[in-house]
């Protein structure tokens, strides 16, 4: 099925030298831009992580040392690939968990200004986990009747997403070819912050999803605990989440100063 775009998507997937959001780095990324009338543009770029990429990690994807070495690392490329995603939506396979997270952390340390929360994100596997509970191989077999060759390589893996959510929408007619309503869907939980540290709950109220303060308001502890903001900041967190947490801080003392101010009269309001 051909999708129902009103905005530009992309598809992406990377390679990276490890499964930590907060230390790993990319050493791949590919991705493919699908336009609303049908246009397609596919980019692959090899990145060098500036950090040595573990044994294990090469045994993965086959890319090692060497294979960079001479690659630009992720800041000089940054610009442009958020101007390839600007404006777009986003979609992956586990990319909410793990490729959101991770690509918004390399975008925060190369100061690019790119605010991926504006975005809508589709994930692939949520919607294949949601129907069928499988892996991207088996549901490019399920889905394309296809054998998916090079398997861990971001290209393959970006092409073969792109072609299971078309399959999908084919396969399932209770899915809707509309993409607020597949983000909506294809999302595990409703994070603040893509590392889900910080959550709305059923009453739409950001509350932490950690420590000794889970499901308490994050505006409520900042005022009885101010603390905890700064043990955040200094601490081995995501810069998402530090980025979010400063943005409810900012936010509630803005409504706080408003909410203290006088009115004509010289009363408080």
């Amino acid at each position: 099925m051909k999708l129902a775009l009103t905005n530009p998507i992309v598809f992406f997937d990377l390679e990276t030298t490890g499964t930590n959001i907060i230390s790993d780095r990319i050493v791949e990324i590919s991705y493919l831009k699908v336009m609303p009338n049908g246009n397609e543009t596919m980019r692959t770029i090899r990145i060098n992580p500036g950090i040595h990429i573990p044994e294990e990690a090469s045994a993965v994807h086959g890319i090692y040392d060497k294979d960079v070495a001479d690659c630009p690392v992720f800041k000089e490329v940054a610009k442009e690939i958020a101007n390839d995603f600007k404006g777009a939506d986003i979609a992956g396979f586990n990319s909410n968990r793990f490729d959101v997270p991770l690509l918004a952390e390399e975008f925060l340390r190369a100061d690019v200004d790119i605010d991926l929360s504006r975005h809508r994100f589709i994930d692939v596997q949520v919607i294949f986990h949601k129907m069928e509970q499988r892996t991207l191989s088996a549901a490019y077999k399920f889905y394309c009747g296809k054998d998916l060759t090079d398997a861990h390589s971001a290209d393959a893996d970006t092409r073969a997403t792109y072609e299971v959510l078309k399959a999908q929408l084919d396969h399932y007619p209770e899915l809707k070819n509309d993409m607020d309503w597949l983000s909506e869907f294809s999302s595990h939980t409703r994070n603040v912050d893509f590392a889900g540290r910080i959550v709305r709950n059923d009453k739409g109220v950001e509350v932490f999803n950690f420590g000794k303060y889970k499901d308490r308001p994050v505006e409520e502890v900042l005022r009885t605990d101010p603390g905890y903001y700064s043990w955040i900041l200094q601490g081995d967190f995501a810069l998402n989440t530090k980025q979010v947490l400063t943005r409810i801080k900012l936010q509630s003392a803005k409504i706080t100063q408003s909410n203290a101010s006088p009115d004509l009269f010289g009363h408080n309001r």
